[in-house]
């Protein structure tokens, strides 16, 4: 607990780095020769050694913030300083390739701890993980109520605690702690703990903010008795940490005879009120019970002191009972009758309150928090921080392997970075594949952490978290652009067939339309496309392949052009070329001509052709919708729609009355969003079921079909048809504003060097042909980062901010959903 060997070795502490590369981010710290190093390690002083090779561009990130943690590492009397390694060294540490991503701490010249360096991501958890390893014993980290339990009963009549919870280990409220641990760990036992569960069995269910309690076990003497806890309201900063043990110190009632104007204690140097209960010999010891119990009421928000008005020169008003008195210099005090306690209290803590609002609204004008982070992503992650992950299902790539093994097998490979909650929270999906995929795919599975490895990242074009590519001998990887989900990428690595497929026979045609052809895959694209051709056509089929290509992946494509091809033609009443698509939910076969439509025209046909006539919009497939650019017919729904409701729609679909609008249903009990959205447009929920038409593209306006007629084709036509010739009032406009979360987004690409600008975009994906496939493919969609060259200082953080990296059609999805 409170070791005196503490004392021995914070006398001098030095951190140390050892790496050659990257001068420019460490020209501040001094360099050492690992022999030299190693000479000057003496007994009780500690020292942080991170050994990485010359030419190591991967580390330049961490250096960079290790040299901003300089100075407050000095504050403690911890210097700084790196250690140049060279091939010739003979230090183990220099030496080993799986040693280099760790860091390691000494006291003296013994190994204390080893860090993986991407815990160390920022200053912040530098100073925090550097401070908690050398402070083990005056800061006990535990995980269970039994181990706190143990603890307060060991402190019974012996000391105080100050048990502290955090999200994570590296956080700045874990430096802060750490920071106050170092001031006060010899005379506080400091508890630590990150367990969620921890917390809510002491009463807080607040797990979405840290916490510390200061528990009051050294006047406990009944080991049979609990300690009184305190619990710190402020947000957990060293200074905030700091004011509140020192309210702890404080006395807990003091008593005065002296003007209160003239009263001066710790609490009004710390900028909290004071609180006089007046009392008079008569009823002293009444008084002096009630003054106790509202000292613990008001503990660490206010000074309490009991007012003997019988020995006061100065007036007070014979009714008042109680003044008040702000921290503020010439605030003249307050004299109030309360009538009770909680009076009492409330009026305390209302105008505390007022001031820590107005103190932060101060500081908001000043700068945003931008360690906060404003999505749920990260709250994802860190809820399922402890959930066991099989990694060994991937292969982890370094920039050694990456080249061999990518050439030696087909690799699906995540480009992802360890720190980053959006690339964790898909790193989970990415091992649920591996998992649907275990001993059934020919793909290897691999990944690569760009925090470790981005020079690598860099010569793989990849500029933005998560990014997923697939490499095949001899050709060039294509990029997945889909939704960051286990479904949506299994879909994309199935449907990886040959494409288009080359269909030899009629019979074999019939087999491929009526899904027996590719059974297995039929789950995953209920639409099956072929295209007929008459041998001659070779521009349409060039077209045709084309198409097919880039819809790799996405869609299951085929071709026939044998001398036969007009038997299926004439069944299926095409001409020709013609396209026809097999929709197996349905159980039904469409043509669709193809004369003069060239390769982006079939892409679109066949695009549009995968859509559902009347679907139901899911969080997931709503960006697909909104691409079509038409105002959005919507059937909000709490369930199941009426079949009869859906019958006349489709109707109308068939008819075509609805070839302007996206008719589409919302199911609120699958998309809660959805009531949102219509509290959004209404001041109160409506009933349901609820038919609107939302303008999005062009106006924003918003009708609403009446709810007092019922929903039938004929009412339906008569309604749009009114909207149509501008007799209908819109219920709302919806504003034409972005859709931008309510603290600054992560943003990496503005945290890029200049040079980042000249980037290609982003290119869409691109099939590449595996078997009887036309050879003419020139114009073939690919993700050319494989010979392409950026230069390192492209892919470097400037100050290491955790950046959102979510894709350019993700941010569009945003941006509609909000107007949605």
């Amino acid at each position: 607990m409170m070791s005196s060997s503490f004392n021995i070795f914070r006398v001098g502490i030095s951190v140390v780095i050892m790496c050659i590369f990257y001068k420019s981010a460490v020209d501040s710290l001094s360099e050492l020769s690992p022999q030299k190093y190693f000479s000057t390690l003496q007994p009780g002083k500690a020292s942080l050694a991170y050994f990485c090779q010359a030419d190591s561009p991967r580390t330049s990130i961490f250096l960079e913030e290790l040299n901003e943690a300089i100075t407050p590492l000095q504050d403690y009397g911890i210097s700084v300083a790196k250690v140049n390694c060279v091939k010739e060294e003979t230090s183990r540490y220099c030496g080993k390739e799986e040693d280099l991503m760790k860091a390691y701490l000494f006291r003296g010249n013994i190994l204390l701890r080893e860090f993986p360096t991407d815990v160390l991501f920022d200053v912040n958890a530098i100073v925090a993980h550097v401070l908690f390893a050398l402070l083990f014993n005056e800061v006990k980290y535990i995980t269970t109520l039994e181990d706190l339990q143990n603890i307060e009963n060991a402190l019974k009549g012996k000391a105080n605690i100050a048990f502290s919870y955090v999200r994570a280990i590296g956080t700045p409220e874990h430096r802060a702690v750490m920071e106050a641990a170092f001031v006060y760990g010899t005379t506080y036992q400091f508890v630590l703990t990150t367990e969620t569960a921890l917390l809510e069995s002491i009463g807080n269910e607040d797990i979405e903010n840290a916490h510390l309690y200061f528990f009051h076990c050294k006047q406990v003497l009944d080991l049979t008795l609990q300690c009184r806890r305190t619990l710190m309201e402020q947000p957990l900063t060293t200074l905030n940490i700091h004011q509140f043990i020192k309210t702890m110190e404080a006395p807990l009632l003091t008593e005065v005879t002296e003007d209160p104007q003239q009263v001066s204690t710790v609490h009004l140097q710390l900028g909290l009120p004071l609180v006089f209960i007046v009392s008079q010999q008569a009823t002293y010891e009444a008084d002096r019970r009630t003054a106790e119990w509202v000292a613990w009421r008001l503990l660490g928000k206010a000074g309490v002191l009991l007012l003997l008005r019988d020995s006061l020169e100065v007036d007070i008003p014979q009714h008042s009972n109680v003044i008040f008195r702000r921290a503020e210099e010439g605030v003249p005090v307050e004299f109030l009758v309360l009538d009770d306690i909680d009076s009492l209290i409330s009026h305390v803590e209302s105008n505390v309150h007022i001031e820590e609002i107005q103190e932060d609204e101060d500081e908001d004008t000043k700068s945003p928090n931008m360690d906060v982070q404003d999505d749920e992503v990260a709250e994802t992650v860190y809820r399922d921080r402890k959930r066991p992950l099989p990694l060994e299902l991937t292969v982890e790539l370094t920039e050694e392997t990456f080249n061999t093994t990518v050439v030696a097998s087909d690799s699906i490979v995540l480009f992802y970075a360890g720190w980053q909650a959006v690339s964790m929270a898909f790193l989970q999906s990415y091992i649920d594949l591996a998992i649907k995929l275990k001993g059934t795919s020919t793909m290897l599975l691999t990944r690569v952490n760009c925090a470790d490895w981005s020079d690598l990242c860099t010569k793989q074009n990849v500029t933005e978290f998560p990014v997923v590519k697939m490499y095949k001998e001899g050709k060039n990887p294509v990029s997945y652009v889909g939704m960051l989900g286990t479904e949506d990428l299994l879909k994309f690595i199935q449907l990886r067939i040959s494409c288009p497929v080359n269909i030899t026979s009629v019979q074999e045609a019939e087999e491929y339309l009526s899904g027996e052809l590719y059974k297995d895959l039929i789950s995953y694209s209920s639409v099956s496309v072929l295209g007929l051709f008459s041998p001659n056509m070779t521009t349409a089929k060039e077209d045709f392949t084309e198409a097919g290509n880039y819809l790799k992946g996405y869609a299951i494509t085929g071709i026939y052009s044998e001398e036969d091809v007009l038997i299926l033609s004439d069944k299926y009443a095409a001409t020709l070329p013609a396209l026809l698509l097999s929709r197996h939910k349905e159980g039904k076969i469409e043509s669709i001509p193809l004369a003069n439509s060239h390769a982006q025209d079939i892409i679109q046909i066949i695009t549009n052709a995968l859509l559902e006539t009347f679907p139901e919009i899911t969080v997931e497939n709503l960006p697909i919708y909104l691409r079509l650019q038409k105002p959005l017919l919507i059937l909000f729904s709490d369930g199941s729609i009426n079949p009869q409701y859906k019958k006349a729609i489709l109707m109308l679909v068939k008819e075509k009355h609805l070839d302007s609008l996206t008719p589409c249903w919302l199911n609120l009990k699958n998309t809660p969003v959805g009531r949102g959205i219509l509290q959004s447009y209404f001041d109160t929920m409506p009933p349901l079921p609820l038919l609107v038409v939302v303008n999005l593209h062009s106006g924003g306006q918003v009708f609403a079909f009446p709810s007092d007629q019922a929903i039938t084709e004929q009412n339906l036509l008569l309604w749009l048809k009114k909207l149509e010739a501008g007799l209908e009032n819109h219920i709302t406009i919806l504003p034409a504003q972005e859709w931008k979360p309510p603290l600054p987004a992560y943003d990496f690409l503005s945290m890029m060097d200049a040079a980042a600008s000249q980037h290609p975009t982003r290119k869409d994906p691109e099939c590449t042909k595996e078997m009887d496939v036309q050879e003419n493919d020139k114009k073939q969609h690919e993700d050319k980062s494989a010979i392409i060259k950026e230069p390192i200082e492209t892919l470097r953080i400037k100050h290491w901010n955790r950046s959102n990296w979510f894709k350019e059609g993700e941010k569009s999805f945003r941006h509609d959903n909000k107007e949605l």
